[in-house]
């Protein structure tokens, strides 16, 4: 009889899986879930979440996201025998439901007077029915550790899938996601960071956002009679759109995936806005096109609200890179080697996110890597690698952690880099305003570098292979709101559609879809509502 075995990326924006034979270690199916079942768009709103309604509740919301998502690979789940996770500290501690105020409060000082106390995130095996996996009663859990509490496992899967700390030149690999890790690496010393880039680069909180599957724009290529995107086919590859007048939306040639676009990637995103650039269409955040959009195929758009969520990312990413080498004594014409990883880092167009800021731009070799975290959860899971050898990796790794939210270099190169993407500001004026802060010029990037893709696609072993999106987890928080007169406004001011309101009976519950909430960042729907008596921090996960 085969056994199993499940490699399981807890990400930021979504959760991605893929059932594997024990033995082989081949991909039976590849599952995703279309966003986080925790409300919010980054993990900085997860935590708060976590904070405010309860990290039970938090824990919960994941674990029957879980569920949900390993149903959809239509095999007996008895036969699992290895489940290994890989993220970052925030989802893993959440995922194992044990303490997050000390990942949360950087003050010692405050961490003592709450009494918190650190708990070991030195790798763990546990019974999946302990943590509420079910189906599955022989399966073990495997949980890499951590350097620090800053450095999780998703760092050392970045770090040691792309072989970065074998480079004999300075380096720099970042990690392309909602909370976009990154390392400097130069001489055997690895500076470490990580920017709340948010999910724009994921496709989200994009108007016709979404994350890489099947049906996605994934990139777009100016040509001499339009713009031609490139859309995922099945097996998550790249594959012909249509060509298109970006100004009007006329098709102009037909593609291979001609009527199959059903959204667009943050790469896509990130493209459409270097082709903008380029052809002067787009001087950040406004687009001089008759409607103030560009269209791609399908009736897919971006729009101004768009270029300003995807440059705030971009400009987080400049900023965290760059303070990395002025912590380091460096600057950009010292690092001619970058290494980008993650879904984002994978598809987008290395040489379009060098023209508009998301790598180094001295850069003149450029390496792609595919989703680092699901490959260490498939080493991990099929035995290439063991807890224990990644314990001791760990403690060899030696680390230097800036904390960008203190770091007055990262404030000061962000707050240039939102005039630049959300204010207007002419990009001929950044190096005056790195003067005013007593900063290095920013050169311009490398024309042409060399660009490596080591990946084929995101996921690894797809070809061929079910590829399942979860579009809902099925997660839903529900709540009685006491003297709510029905009125409706709050489910109309919901940007995502994630609220609805009810009668029970004598009581009114409110229910929220999870995975579409927008968690703290939003709370529009509290706003709105005339009574001032909505509030969602006491709904709990509706039990089916």
């Amino acid at each position: 009889m085969t056994e199993y075995c499940i490699a399981l990326d807890i990400g930021t924006s979504g959760f991605r899986a893929q059932l594997l034979e024990k033995e082989t270690g081949n991909t039976i199916a590849t599952s995703i879930t279309a966003r986080h079942p925790i409300p919010g768009m980054n993990v900085i709103d997860h935590v708060n979440f976590a904070m405010t309604s309860g990290r039970d509740v938090a824990n919960g919301l994941m674990i029957a996201a879980i569920n949900s998502l390993f149903s959809t690979f239509g095999t007996d789940l008895s036969r699992v025998r290895t489940v290994a996770v890989c993220g970052n500290p925030f989802q893993l501690s959440l995922f194992q439901n044990i303490e997050i105020r000390d990942l949360a409060y950087a003050g010692k000082n405050m961490l003592r007077s709450l009494g918190v106390v650190s708990p070991p995130r030195d790798g763990d095996i546990m019974k999946a029915s302990d943590l509420g996996i079910r189906g599955m009663p022989e399966a073990s859990v495997m949980i890499p550790p951590a350097v620090t509490h800053e450095i999780g496992a998703d760092a050392i899967a970045m770090l040691l899938i792309t072989d970065v700390l074998d480079s004999k030149e300075p380096c720099i690999v970042v990690d392309y996601g909602t909370n976009a890790e990154m390392a400097l690496v130069v001489g055997g010393n690895v500076y470490t960071g990580s920017a709340a880039a948010g999910p724009a680069l994921e496709g989200q909180q994009i108007a016709k956002g979404m994350l890489a599957a099947p049906g996605a724009i994934a990139d777009v290529d100016i040509r001499d009679n339009g713009w031609e995107c490139t859309v995922l086919d099945g097996s998550m590859k790249d594959s012909p759109g249509d060509v298109i007048d970006p100004l009007s939306g006329k098709v102009v040639k037909e593609g291979r995936m001609h009527g199959m676009a059903k959204g667009i990637t943050g790469t896509g995103v990130v493209a459409a806005i270097c082709c903008g650039i380029d052809t002067g269409t787009i001087i950040p955040p406004k687009i001089g096109s008759p409607d103030g959009s560009l269209h791609l195929q399908d009736g897919i758009g971006i729009f101004s609200k768009d270029i300003d969520e995807a440059g705030k990312a971009i400009g987080a990413l400049r900023a965290g890179f760059l303070t990395l080498l002025i912590e380091a004594g460096f600057w950009t014409d010292d690092v001619k080697l970058a290494y980008m990883s993650g879904a984002s880092g994978l598809y987008v167009d290395a040489k379009k996110a060098l023209r508009i800021g998301m790598v180094v731009p001295g850069a003149e070799k450029i390496i792609q890597f595919g989703n680092t975290s699901i490959e260490l959860a498939r080493k991990l899971a099929t035995g290439e690698v063991s807890i224990e050898s990644l314990r001791e990796f760990a403690k060899r790794l030696r680390a230097t952690h800036c904390m960008f939210a203190t770091a007055k270099a990262f404030k000061d190169i962000y707050s240039i880099e939102y005039s630049l993407w959300s204010q207007g500001m002419p990009a001929s004026e950044y190096n005056n305003m790195m003067d005013v802060y007593d900063l290095p010029h920013l050169p311009v990037p490398s024309p042409d570098p060399e660009v490596v893709r080591v990946s084929a696609t995101d996921l690894p072993d797809t070809e061929g292979r079910k590829v399942t999106m979860l579009e809902n987890t099925g997660t839903i928080l529900a709540g009685e709101i006491v003297g709510c007169v029905m009125c409706g406004s709050c489910a109309e001011e919901c940007p995502e559609d994630a609220i609805t309101v009810v009668k029970d009976g004598e009581k009114t519950l409110g229910k929220i879809r999870s995975d579409r909430c927008a968690g703290t960042a939003c709370r529009r729907c509290e706003r709105i509502c005339p009574s001032s008596v909505l509030s969602i921090t006491p709904f709990r996960i509706q039990l089916s």
